[in-house]
């Protein structure tokens, strides 16, 4: 499974967000993640090493990144 992620992906989380949906956008990287819920908007930060252990797949890249 690949866990390479970047800045602007849609990425799909272990668990689901209470609205629903199970589709993330990264909108910030650092020693912590800030993802937002595509079908709420809300936005949660949650420590990298968390993010990853938690993350189950990307599944829309953004290309401008991975150049």
């Amino acid at each position: 499974m690949d866990k390479e992620y970047a800045l602007n992906d849609i990425v799909e989380m272990k668990k689901q967000h209470p609205c629903g949906t199970n589709e993330w956008k990264v909108i910030r990287m650092g020693m912590d993640v800030r993802i937002k819920c595509q079908g709420c908007e809300h936005s949660v930060l949650i420590p990298r090493k968390e993010f990853s252990r938690k993350l189950k797949k990307v599944l829309v890249r953004n290309e401008e990144s991975y150049e």
